[in-house]
């Protein structure tokens, strides 16, 4: 498979950058990215907080196609990817978010207190999942039909289809 797009993934987990705990998120995310057609690199792990914005940050300087972070969107004292995301963005996209919880509120009613953000950086989508694999892969299967028609637009396209 030829990969015309790039992706980087930002997964924020105090535990899982402190060694404590495997991160299953990013593997997931950057594993989807690449049936896509992303070339993506491993996953960055970074503690809650200030590191995630920094993250993003430096993701954002190679121009990636796509930026898909996991963690810190829920409402514990650490959980700041919200905030940390929303500097970088240019445009946000409420849509996707709500599409995103709606999908998973019949199952998973905690949904409903996720707070991530979706948007653009330049022409970079930014998208903020939750941290369970879980949450991860409803997100994804949102996204799947989307995807694709997010990164042409962006790339300049006018096609509506």
């Amino acid at each position: 498979m030829t990969h015309l797009r790039t992706a980087a993934v930002v997964i924020a987990s105090t535990r899982a950058a402190a060694g404590t705990y495997q991160d299953e998120c990013g593997p997931a995310i950057a594993a989807w990215l690449y049936a896509h057609g992303f070339a993506v690199a491993d996953a960055v792990v970074v503690p809650d907080g200030e590191a995630v914005g920094a993250a993003i940050g430096a993701a954002l300087e190679a121009r990636p196609a796509v930026l898909i972070t996991s963690g810190g969107t829920g409402l514990s004292p650490d959980d700041a990817t919200p905030e940390q995301t929303a500097p970088h963005l240019t445009r946000q996209l409420p849509g996707i978010m709500e599409a995103i919880r709606g999908a998973s509120l019949a199952t998973v009613p905690t949904a409903a207190l996720s707070r991530g953000l979706a948007g653009t950086a330049g022409s970079t989508f930014v998208l903020n999942l939750p941290g369970s694999p879980g949450g991860v892969q409803d997100g994804l299967a949102v996204l799947e039909p989307l995807i694709d028609h997010i990164c042409s637009q962006l790339e300049g396209s006018h096609d509506h289809r």
